[in-house]
């Protein structure tokens, strides 16, 4: 029977050869994800040790701890947090990555999002493996379901396609896509699917803006996104990869919930109202051209990447940030940090005034230089609920990197194109 990615992944995942959207079946992950946080990881630990006599792991390769949050005040309650993590990680013998940066893109570089892997954590926006064909789904506290028995119940999804044709008009990313697409269709459009996306604009993007987009799935209601493999996917992979891997490609007469079809090239720069990213807040740029900002943020584990900072520098380039606004950029890993200093783009970043953070998820949930009172903020961080990034009386507008560079300089919400650099 023909089979989306999803259902494929799926399929391989719970050792059967076919498996249907609705089916409820456990499944079996290659890689059971999760980064230390007080409340998570230590009450899930606890639990599998004290509620559930769990002493010792059959397959503590299958667990993965990234250590990637408060890692940046340097205090007794940062430290008190991390070494409970490392504690319980030596005792069960489990992989933990602390300070590589953010551990949704660490685990792309460290080769767990394999083509055709099945990943889950707590956190929604594991959805970002699906840029190399994997199947990153956010299971919430159920993590713990799969930590003991090393496999979780889960109904399978129904997928809706995304055809991509044409390319991204300069200053225009897929950031501005995924705005788009919750426009079109709502923050329900997909929920409790997969969102596929294919078609010749999808293989003619980069990796680093399939991240971006498929990090940002669960904003449609969707469980997770996935791009079909293609060699770029591949040729990442190959480079990566510590174990085998299956690539799953959707059957022709794969059964799909929607197609929807979109021309890159007539995406426009979107920006989000404070509030949600939800269809009603969604508006073009230029409608809220002229809005003042105190704030740009240029990071997260949706944006942050090496093409981020390449379309901040562009228009940075020979520019100054404007006076009375703090533009602070972290990359998203250790790695994209050295490749960015390497190409010089932190030089063009730091003449213009930005700020370069060391990468964690600090500045993105506001625990690292939190917003104050009444400040405006332009950021590629994954959400603008009130108080995200601190103080519940701030606003956080949220765009791409190109249109939080061009925001930047002007001191006002504005595109690439309006400052003359797309």
């Amino acid at each position: 029977m023909a089979g989306t990615i999803a259902e494929k992944i799926l399929a391989r995942a719970a050792g059967r050869d076919t498996v249907r959207a609705g089916e409820s079946l456990p499944v079996r992950p290659d890689y059971m994800i999760a980064y230390d946080f007080p409340g998570y990881t230590d009450v899930m630990f606890r639990q599998m040790h004290d509620d559930f006599g769990i002493g010792e792991l059959a397959e503590p390769e299958r667990y993965v701890v990234f250590i990637d949050h408060m890692l940046t005040k340097g205090n007794a309650k940062e430290q008190e947090v991390h070494q409970v993590t490392r504690d319980w990680c030596e005792f069960y013998g489990i992989e933990l990555h602390e300070a590589r940066g953010i551990g949704h893109q660490v685990m792309a570089e460290l080769g767990y999002a394999l083509p055709g892997n099945f990943l889950i954590h707590f956190d929604g926006h594991i959805s970002g493996a699906g840029a190399f064909g994997a199947l990153g789904w956010g299971v919430r506290r159920d993590l713990l379901e799969a930590w003991v028995s090393g496999q979780i119940f889960l109904d399978v999804p129904a997928t809706t396609r995304f055809e991509l044709t044409g390319d991204f008009a300069p200053g225009v990313d897929s950031r501005d896509l995924v705005h788009q697409i919750i426009a079109d269709h709502g923050a329900d459009g997909c929920a409790h699917q997969v969102m596929e996306y294919g078609g010749p604009g999808a293989r003619a993007m980069s990796i680093d803006r399939r991240q971006g987009l498929c990090g940002m799935a669960m904003f449609t209601g969707a469980v997770s996104a996935v791009f079909e493999p293609d060699e770029a996917a591949l040729a990442y992979a190959r480079r990566v990869a510590k174990t085998d891997f299956t690539p799953q490609l959707p059957d022709a007469g794969a059964g799909y919930a929607a197609v929807h079809s979109y021309d890159l090239a007539a995406v426009r720069p979107r920006v989000v109202l404070p509030g949600s990213a939800r269809s009603a807040n969604t508006r073009d740029a230029a409608e809220l051209a002229g809005t003042p900002v105190t704030k740009a943020f240029i990071g997260s584990c949706a944006s942050g990447r090496i093409e981020d900072i390449r379309a901040a520098a562009l228009v940075l380039d020979g520019r100054q940030v404007a006076p009375g606004v703090e533009l602070n950029v972290v990359p998203t890993s250790d790695a994209v940090h050295r490749q960015a200093e390497d190409e010089g783009l932190f030089d063009v970043l730091r003449a213009a005034g930005a700020k370069i953070a060391r990468s964690s998820c600090d500045f993105c949930f506001g625990y690292q230089k939190p917003l104050q009172d009444g400040e405006n903020c332009i950021s590629t961080g994954v959400l603008n609920i009130s108080g995200r990034m601190g103080s519940t009386a701030a606003n956080i507008y949220l765009g791409s990197a190109f249109t939080v560079a061009a925001s930047a300089v002007a001191g006002s919400i504005s595109t690439a194109g309006e400052v003359g650099r797309s």
